[in-house]
């Protein structure tokens, strides 16, 4: 093999694209991007980077680490590399890996991680064995160095390194060899040694598990090590092992109990946290409840002082004792998007989503692979107290442990805390009444009556900070209540109304959540008139103040939505000012996108606006149905005509909303959107894309949904409708039968075709074989509804006008069929006579296909149809 060498012209070119790439301007950034991105599709890239790491010790430091960063980026580049460059890369970065500058050491470190995961170590075993081997050097630095990479290697693909090479498990030296490390005289290389231990523990690693009483040992005897990184790492590792091999840890549980109570005290906040998820994977195994159990009186109390805010936090509160009555900055108010609504489907708990990652993107020209590395940062993220108030930490692991061991425990928690809850919640320090909301947030199912009396004391205090715990735990409390909140009402409503005089800016919009989520959770318990005379005035007063571009209008008009679904009939003496100003702000925002579309150098205008208007829209028409046709009739533009245009706009968020207005006056106000259909339709058909852009999945959803609708209320054999029948059904089949279209496509797809079905089968039945396997796959897991009764009565219509186009599909028809709970007499009647329809047409073809039924099928179709 003829060793690689670099090309000058090749090496100068990446060489200046480097040194181009430490400027900060934007515009110069963005083009190194695209060469870098270019330079990936040369064969010899990673060879060069690799050469400027290690050979060019004429050029900066800084340079050679860019250099070192690339390589680590596009490591997957080794895999179609030919032989040469492959050889040279890895032999480079091994020496670079000995190079007298810690930077270019560092830099060579993280490539070598990266190479062997990509590679994988049976694919390199001369670095594995260069690793290993460093490990007994009598140069500490090497030591720690090599030390290091390993750790970072058995963090991010344990897996990879369990594994036999030539003959031999390196692991099987390599665990005794970090065991006796765990005992070395520098504090680094025992932190190094037990994390490396420990990450083979969720692997169930044998050559760990063989040692595994020398492991705990070793666990105990480092247990009380000075140095917090090593302490930290036992934590972590009996955590691994309470996850995966409880068994060996339950004998000595006192003991492990009182350590771990111990280290959740910690003064390091890392070691604090590590013992702190101790308690929440304790608390999440059900099989570990009794055990768990006795030590409550002592872990609830320690769980409890971990929730108030630490030193740290402080700094960027910046919180005094009574600012209620400061006024917000306007940096303090964070952005808020606001994205219309979705039209779903609930199905079984046990069921996930399926969405798909979100891509990752390369800040350096890095190829965007899917990696076990974790190292990568959001660039933009500068806002360090936003990003302070959202990470994973003490107060929250204590705070998600309490609301696990309230779900375990309920009463018995509360017993234990009640006393403690008491005195932080009527203590003078803020900080504590804070921490003490938290927790009653966390724990709220476990006691409501007491929850909600305490939060509502909280949602009033004088103090930001704990109003803004106090009323986001009571929106917490409201969706776990739901309609147990009904009794409470009138003193709910009073206390809410009341915080609208006392809060500022930034704690009205968690106040407007509240009222919401409220409205969501009591629903038309809301219209009693007591409470609408309470709620209303403080809503329409707050409405009064706010001019139509004022950014406060947009949580207002999103509150506003979920209260005129609840109020129902009883909101109508205000809907004409509401939909009159609702109607403005459409016909304001399409004039003002209008005039960027002409003139691309003005702003964007913010889409907000629109898309909460269209939101109150939906709610005023599914409250209020066709008592707001009047309104629409008179509206100057005509709403109709300003609906057409919003399924238009370029923005997703605005079709999204717009077509779920159309679904919902499909509903409550047919009359009126019949004449303007031509127009819908034209756009909603183009909207039902198979794959549709990440952005536009959403409005396609409601598209998808809004047209079932609509044949609904053309009715039975409609000429009018009769005419989409096929342009509706040659795109909502691909989306069914698309793999990559997102479920909730597939579900919505599914109800409109069984719904156009049920009111033009004759249309729709020739199409059956196509698509009657994937329809009966899309809905046979959503949960019983009066849409789904409705699509499953068209699908039955379909099968009675086609009955050879299922034939092919009975196994997939008969489960959809005996999932159903409680199907409506008509669905359970339509059921009952096709399946019987199959049996008597040809008993001994119906008995052979049902055989080879799954057993719990049959049993079903044979207690509830029988058949």
């Amino acid at each position: 093999m003829t060793p690689w060498t670099p090309q000058p012209a090749g090496l100068q070119e990446i060489l200046q694209t480097i040194h181009e790439s430490t400027d900060m301007n934007t515009a110069v950034q963005r083009t190194i991007t695209q060469k870098l991105n270019q330079f990936t599709r040369a064969p010899e890239y990673i060879a060069y980077l690799a050469y400027i790491l290690n050979s060019l010790t004429q050029e900066e430091d800084r340079i050679r680490t860019i250099a070192g960063y690339l390589l680590k980026n596009n490591s997957r580049l080794i895999l179609s590399s030919s032989p040469e460059v492959a050889h040279y890369v890895k032999a480079a970065v091994l020496q670079a890996f000995n190079d007298p500058s810690i930077m270019i050491r560092n830099a060579a470190s993280q490539d070598i991680v990266a190479f062997l995961g990509v590679l994988e170590p049976k694919n390199w075993p001369e670095c594995l064995q260069l690793l290993v081997g460093a490990l007994d050097s009598s140069d500490l630095d090497k030591q720690e160095a090599a030390f290091h990479a390993l750790e970072k290697a058995c963090e991010d693909y344990p897996r990879k390194m369990d594994v036999e090479i030539g003959g031999t498990r390196p692991l099987d030296f390599m665990v005794p060899k970090f065991l006796s490390l765990t005992e070395h005289p520098s504090a680094k290389m025992r932190s190094h040694a037990v994390a490396c231990l420990s990450y083979f523990v969720p692997i169930n690693c044998q050559s760990l598990f063989v040692h595994i009483d020398s492991f705990i040992a070793s666990l105990f005897k480092c247990a009380s090590d000075d140095d917090p990184s090593v302490r930290r790492h036992v934590c972590q590792a009996l955590v691994l092992l309470l996850a995966a091999r409880p068994e060996k840890l339950m004998p000595e549980m006192s003991n492990v109990a009182e350590y771990m109570l111990y280290s959740t005290k910690d003064k390091n906040e890392n070691v604090a946290l590590e013992a702190c998820e101790f308690w929440l994977t304790f608390a999440e195994d059900a099989d570990l409840a009794a055990y768990l159990h006795p030590l409550l009186g002592k872990v609830a109390p320690v769980l409890l002082d971990c929730m108030v805010y630490g030193e740290d936090d402080l700094l960027w509160l910046e919180g005094d004792a009574e600012d209620a009555a400061v006024p917000d900055k306007d940096q303090d108010i964070k952005p808020r998007h606001y994205g219309g609504k979705t039209h779903g489907f609930e199905r079984d708990p046990s069921e996930t989503s399926d969405a798909p990652p979100k891509p990752r993107i390369g800040v350096y020209g890095e190829e965007t692979y899917d990696s076990d590395d974790e190292d990568d940062y959001d660039a933009d993220d500068d806002d360090f107290a936003d990003e302070m108030s959202t990470e994973w930490n003490l107060r929250k692991c204590a705070a998600a442990a309490l609301d696990v061991l309230a779900v375990r425990f309920s009463a018995d928690l509360m017993n234990v805390l009640l006393g403690p809850l008491k005195e932080k919640l009527w203590s003078n320090d803020w900080l504590q009444r804070e921490s003490g909301i938290l927790a009653l947030g966390a724990m709220a199912e476990g006691g409501l009556r007491h929850s909600l009396w305490e939060l509502l004391r909280m949602v009033l205090d004088h103090n930001k900070r704990v109003q803004e715990a106090g009323c986001s735990a009571f929106a917490t409390l409201e969706e776990d209540a739901g309609p147990q909140l009904v009794p409470y009402l009138e003193p709910v409503l009073r206390n809410l109304v009341f915080a609208f005089d006392l809060y500022q800016s930034k704690n009205m919009l968690i106040l407007y959540d509240a009222v919401g989520t409220l409205a969501d959770a009591v629903g038309r318990a809301l219209q009693d008139p007591r409470y609408v005379d309470i709620l209303m005035p403080a809503l329409t007063n707050k409405w009064s103040k706010l001019k139509d571009d004022d950014d406060n209008l947009i949580p207002l008009l999103e509150c506003l939505a979920s209260v005129t679904i609840a109020m129902g009939h009883a909101f109508l003496p205000y809907a004409g000012p509401v939909f009159e100003r609702c109607n403005n702000i459409i016909h304001k925002s399409l004039l003002n996108y209008q005039q960027f579309q002409q003139n691309p150098e003005l702003d964007e205008p913010d889409k907000s606006f629109l898309v909460v208007a269209l939101d109150l829209l939906s709610g005023l028409t599914q409250g209020l149905g066709p008592q707001l046709e009047p309104l629409i009739q008179i509206s100057q533009p005509n709403l109709l005509n300003l609906l057409t245009v919003c399924l238009k706009h370029p923005q997703a968020a605005v079709r999204q909303s717009a077509y779920a207005l159309v679904g919902d006056l499909a509903m409550g106000c047919f009359s009126l959107l019949r004449g303007h259909m031509p127009g819908i339709m034209s756009e909603l058909i183009l909207q039902l894309d198979p794959e549709p852009k990440l952005e536009f999945i959403s409005a396609s959803n409601n598209a998808a949904w809004s047209v079932g609708e609509v044949a609904l209320r053309y009715g039975r054999d409609d000429p009018e409708f009769q005419q989409w029948v096929n342009p509706l059904i040659a795109r909502l089949i691909p989306i069914l039968l698309h793999p990559k279209a997102p479920r909730s496509l597939h579900e919505n797809a599914a109800v409109s075709i069984g719904r156009i079905g049920l009111m033009h089968p004759n249309l729709v039945a020739p199409h059956l074989p196509e698509f009657a396997q994937a329809w009966c796959q899309a809905l046979y897991e959503i949960r019983d509804n009066e849409e789904k009764d409705s699509a499953f009565r068209g699908l039955c219509t379909l099968v009675q006008t086609n009955p050879l186009g299922i034939s092919k599909s009975l196994l997939w028809f008969c489960n959809s069929i005996v999932r159903w709970n409680t199907p409506s007499p008509e669905l359970f009647n339509m059921f009952q006579t096709l399946l019987q329809g199959f049996q008597q047409h040809d008993p001994a073809v119906w008995a052979a296909q049902t055989a080879s039924f799954p057993p719990a099928i049959q049993e079903r179709l044979a207690t509830r149809y029988g058949v």
